[in-house]
């Protein structure tokens, strides 16, 4: 997997557009995304923010139960939005059809992707939220 190699800092939930604007431009066009982070880090309302950034209009949730989510950025393209957490093992996301949506060229934004690693390519990029004690987060 391939790592940010910065720290981007977002010091409140007003900051997060300008955190979301400059990973993007961090990012380079990256396609797929694995977002690490313990309950409650930031990685939903992050991957909302950079929907929003996107041009997404639809709201933007947590797609705990559906696995994932798909949204229409403003050229027609889908985004992708998966969450793995309630998934047993890797070969659950297999059932879904993990590796048609990784390979459809479209942006994925996964979170918990711990579960599924083995099966993510090498080109993923690994980024980690972390909550600090002030309330800021960071991705490194």
């Amino acid at each position: 997997m391939k790592h940010l190699g910065t720290t981007i800092t977002i010091a409140s939930t007003g900051d997060l557009e300008r955190g979301a604007k400059e990973f993007l431009q961090v990012a380079r066009g990256q396609r797929l995304i694995a977002l690490y982070g313990s309950m409650g880090a930031g990685k939903t309302t992050f991957t909302a923010a950079l929907c929003k950034v996107l041009g997404v209009e639809d709201p933007v949730c947590s797609p705990t139960f559906t696995l994932v989510n798909e949204y229409r950025l403003p050229g027609g393209e889908s985004l992708y939005h998966f969450d793995f957490y309630r998934l047993k093992d890797s070969r659950e996301a297999l059932d879904i059809g993990l590796y048609d949506y990784l390979d459809s060229g479209c942006l994925c934004l996964m979170e918990w992707p711990e579960i599924v690693e083995e099966l993510l390519p090498e080109e993923t990029l690994a980024v980690h939220i972390e909550e600090r004690p002030d309330g800021t987060r960071i991705l490194y």
